[in-house]
């Protein structure tokens, strides 16, 4: 479970990001958090994945306090988490494959696990057929599959998807919606952040609205209402 315990931040300018935010998240939850720019939607990612500090407040990764984690020990604790962005961030030297498998590798994974977890990761994201590809000869949409593969290659509890399909056009948001529905229905949590109203709505799952660092509504079959 994710537990965000009273979390207020306000920045060294006094700019308020979090306001008395307490909110939980159960394993197995897909979890759409919406809001305007500036609502601290990317200020909550930044709390769980110990980038920032509350002003007040805990957050709880299961039974871990997280901003206790030492800084030595912080990515031992981010393997339980997934990240993917909307520019993809992917190496642009390697192939497909090979930027998968570099998660791994960080990981110290094997080399036997590597090929035998890559070539599955590739056919679950439906690009089975481009791991010899690289980025620039991908399309969005193909490169955010990869994105979302080298995610989850590591089999962390949590994906957390930062406008996940900002860049692409709706068909491959489509595409890649299903995609994340699909690692939720085999067992990993999902949080996305999203400016996407059919996004949301299509998915008839848990909606958090963000209003200047507030949960304004909690909907556990929520739409996209702002």
């Amino acid at each position: 479970m994710i537990y965000f315990d009273r979390v207020t931040k306000t920045y060294r300018d006094g700019t308020p990001g979090l306001e008395d935010v307490t909110i939980s998240i159960q394993p197995k939850e897909f979890v759409s958090i919406v809001g305007h720019s500036g609502a601290g939607k990317t200020t909550l990612l930044k709390m769980l994945l110990a980038e920032d500090k509350p002003t007040s407040g805990n957050v709880y990764f299961e039974e871990l306090d997280v901003h206790a984690v030492p800084k030595h020990s912080l990515h031992h604790y981010r393997r339980k988490i997934g990240m993917v962005f909307q520019d993809f961030r992917l190496i642009p030297n390697k192939t497909a494959y090979e930027n998968i498998a570099f998660a791994m590798e960080a990981a110290g994974r094997t080399d036997e696990e590597i090929a035998l977890d890559v070539p599955y990761i590739l056919d679950l994201v439906d690009i089975g057929n481009k791991g010899g590809h690289f980025p620039h000869q991908l399309s969005g949409g193909e490169q955010q599959r990869v994105a979302i593969g080298r995610a989850i290659v590591n089999q962390p509890d949590v994906i957390v998807a930062d406008e996940p399909t900002g860049n692409l056009d709706p068909v491959n948001t489509y595409e890649i919606v299903e995609i994340l529905k699909k690692i939720n229905e085999l067992g990993t949590t999902v949080i996305i952040t999203t400016h996407n109203k059919g996004v949301v709505d299509a998915m008839g799952k848990r909606v958090i609205t963000m209003e200047r660092g507030r949960i304004a509504r909690d909907d556990a079959h929520g739409q996209y209402i702002l």
